[in-house]
């Protein structure tokens, strides 16, 4: 067997061979030892590496700026940084998402291969830090505390920026059979009873502004995460740091990153404080939640395809069963469903974790991270699998829908203030016993004309989308009474 080519670093624990082409280095190397949980790397989530990153090449330009750190070893670490950036050495960062430490762990794997990356660039060997320090140099006036958490959030604000596209996208998708169906008329369901008509379209154009209103609703809370700690480093004091570097950094990495930051008013409340994850965590919830009824409604609508509501087809993706011929499942609205329990349960573990910091910081950031980065994943891929493999490919059983308005009891309800409310209800109970028109009811008792029952029930009446004028008198007569006899 080949022996694998090795170098030796050290640390103050003692010392490691560490892989000689690995750009990690021992404290990776350590993490990777203790803490086998979730077998899933900080890569993963390509945002938060990239945050990383910025914040590295954002604090070497302002330690530059304000003299604490040579134009040379600035520029190896900015290139590097933005090395990183552009996508390059993401398989490095190979800690698990999931580690003790509040994210020491993830800071020193991204010093060590920021740091190495730029010592090859500057022809020197990998492990050379006497040159270059992943500590001294890479990680100046930083801190772990002060470094993660705002790496957290500007990957996040990153990441948020695909899910909103996805978000947008489904929306226009959901309007755009809005428009198809704008014309179909069906019956309303309050309680899962039949309740009064109004279209197909309208359903499906409330389910495109719930969708709008959480896209505003996840903007609005993302910009708490957008009031960062840089320069507090350990708990808040600033303690290591010059006093022009705070500013400074804050500065670089707004124009690096391209987001709207701000340093927090007290460095002290902000690095223990993680309400603001808490805050935007919850904002995706509401989306999930939302997400999944809309799904549930799609499965109903969908239900059947003879025996249940039968009202719309949804694409048929796969076969539904081993032993069924022919039975088709929902199954994109089903995966939607699933996603969106995912994310109430990482709700209540962001929610846990920012319950349990103590003092000066919160030692669990890592499971917050974690559990946020993932929920926005998941149901960024919920969306386009919605979008693409179901919402595009609804269709309308137009006959179905039309007999079933025809003969619901709900119609009644648009001529009562024609009819009045009793001859209304006793049209209704005789429509229900012999399952006749409700409107064929009315003119036969001689409550109202033919020409008068279509122009109230007409579809554009009957939807809400032309007021109703009640231009003859309720009628009071012994018809009333007789309808049901």
């Amino acid at each position: 067997m080949t022996a694998v080519a090795t170098r030796t670093e050290t640390d103050s624990l003692g010392s490691m061979e560490i892989p000689a082409d690995a750009y990690w280095g021992i404290h990776t190397a350590r993490a990777l030892e203790n803490f086998p949980i979730s077998q899933r790397q900080v890569s993963v989530y390509r945002d938060l590496v990239r945050a990383l990153a910025m914040v590295k090449q954002a604090s070497a330009r302002a330690n530059r700026e304000i003299g604490v750190l040579d134009d040379e070893r600035a520029d190896l670490i900015d290139r590097a940084a933005q090395r990183v950036i552009d996508g390059e050495f993401h398989d490095q960062f190979v800690v698990g998402v999931v580690q003790g430490g509040a994210g020491t762990s993830t800071n020193m794997n991204a010093n060590e291969v920021i740091t190495n990356v730029a010592l090859e660039m500057a022809g020197r060997p990998k492990g050379d830090y006497a040159y270059l320090s992943p500590i001294d140099h890479t990680n100046r006036s930083q801190s772990t505390n002060d470094v993660y958490p705002t790496a957290i959030k500007v990957g996040l604000g990153l990441d948020l920026q695909t899910l909103l596209e996805e978000l947008a996208l489904l929306r226009e998708s959901f309007l755009a059979k809005a428009v198809e169906f704008h014309d179909i008329l069906k019956v309303g369901r309050t309680q899962l009873q039949d309740a009064v008509p109004m279209t197909l379209g309208q359903e499906f154009h409330g389910f495109a502004t719930t969708l709008g209103e959480d896209h505003s609703r996840l903007g609005e809370n993302a910009s708490l995460l957008y009031e960062i700690n840089m320069g507090a480093t350990a708990i808040g004091t600033g303690i290591t740091t010059h006093r022009d570097y705070r500013p400074a950094v804050v500065r670089h990495l707004r124009e690096i990153t391209g987001l709207d930051l701000e340093s927090a008013a007290d460095l002290v409340e902000s690095t223990s404080d993680t309400g603001s994850f808490m805050s935007f965590s919850s904002s995706l919830k509401r989306n999930a939640i939302k997400l999944s009824k809309i799904s549930n409604d799609l499965r109903l609508l969908s239900s059947g395809p003879q025996a249940g509501f039968g009202e719309i087809n949804l694409p048929a993706r796969q076969a539904g069963s081993s032993i069924m011929p022919g039975k088709v499942n929902p199954v994109i609205p089903e995966v939607v469903n699933q996603v969106a329990f995912a994310v109430a349960g990482a709700d209540l573990t962001v929610t846990m974790a920012v319950e349990g910091g103590q003092l000066q910081l919160n030692a669990f950031e890592p499971i917050i991270a974690h559990s946020i980065f993932q929920s926005i994943t998941w149901m960024r891929r919920a969306m386009r699998t919605l979008r693409i493999n179901c919402v595009d490919g609804i269709t309308a059983n137009r006959e179905r829908l039309g007999a079933m308005v025809g003969s619901s009891v709900g119609v009644v309800t648009a001529l009562t203030p024609f009819i009045g409310y009793a001859a209304a209800a006793a049209l209704a109970k005789t429509a229900l016993l012999t399952h006749r028109n409700v409107g064929d009811l009315v003119v036969e008792a001689g409550l109202m004309s033919r020409e008068e029952v279509d122009k109230q029930l007409s579809p554009a009446r009957l939807s809400g989308l032309q007021a109703v004028t009640a231009a003859i008198p309720i009628v009071r007569t012994s018809a009333a009474e007789d309808i049901t006899s």
